[in-house]
C-alpha cells in the first residue's frame, strides 16, 4: 500500500514535541523550563486537522507548562508528558477501540519514538530526525522540526483525504467578504 493510501485513513495525529513541534531546543534557568518556540503554521495546520475531523494529541517525555499551555490553546484531544514510553500510551488508546493502529499517525524525531513509530499506521519523521527514525518513516517532511514539518504532515494528510481543496476554498470564500463563513470541514463531503 502506497503512503498515500496509508495517509487516507488517519482519525489521529499524535505528536511528540521537543524536535516537532519546536526545533528541540530548551532554554532553562534557574527556575526552570524558561521557553520554547512554537511555529505558527504548525497550530493553524493543527487546527485544520480538526476542524476536519482528524484528533490530535501530544506524547512527550517532558513534563512542561509551556506544553500544557500551547496544548489548550490548540484545543489538542489527548496530552500526555513525562511519558518516558510512549508505546504505552499508544497501547491504550488502542485499548480505549475508538482508533485501530491503521487510524493513527505519530511524528517523532529521535531514537525514544522508534517504538511507537514501528507501531503506527502511518510514521511521520520532521527532516532533521534522526536517521534511524527516517529509515522507518512513511513519510519524511522537507522542513524540519519547530520550522513547519507538522504543518507540512497535515497539509499531506488533508490532501491524500480530499480536504485541503475545501479548506481553501472555505479561505477564498471569507476573501470574497463572505465574513461570517465559519471554517469548518466535513470528511462526508468528499
Amino acid at each position: 500500500m502506497s503512503y498515500s493510501e496509508l495517509s487516507k485513513k488517519i482519525k489521529l495525529i499524535l505528536l511528540d514535541v521537543d524536535g516537532v513541534m519546536t526545533n528541540g531546543e530548551i532554554i532553562i534557568g534557574q527556575t526552570g523550563e524558561l521557553c520554547k518556540a512554537f511555529n505558527a503554521m504548525d497550530g493553524l495546520g493543527i487546527s485544520l486537522a480538526k476542524k476536519s475531523g482528524i484528533q490530535v494529541g501530544i506524547i512527550t517525555g517532558r513534563e512542561s507548562d509551556i506544553v500544557r499551555h500551547r496544548a489548550q490553546e490548540l484545543s489538542i484531544d489527548i496530552l500526555h508528558m513525562g511519558i518516558k514510553n510512549k508505546l504505552h500510551v499508544l497501547k491504550d488508546i488502542l485499548a480505549q477501540g475508538r482508533y485501530t493502529a491503521d487510524e493513527i499517525a505519530f511524528m517523532g524525531d529521535d531514537l525514544n519514538d522508534l517504538p511507537i513509530i514501528k507501531n503506527v499506521g502511518f510514521a511521520i519523521a520532521p527532516a532533521n530526525a534522526a536517521v534511524e527514525i527516517r529509515e522507518r518513516a512513511h513519510y519524511i517532511c522537507r522542513r524540519s522540526g519547530g520550522n513547519g514539518a507538522v504543518r507540512e504532515a497535515i497539509e499531506h494528510i488533508l490532501k491524500n483525504q480530499g480536504l485541503w481543496s475545501q479548506i481553501i476554498n472555505e479561505y477564498l470564500k471569507q476573501a470574497q467578504g463572505e465574513e461570517n463563513v465559519a471554517i469548518s470541514f466535513d470528511k462526508t463531503n468528499q
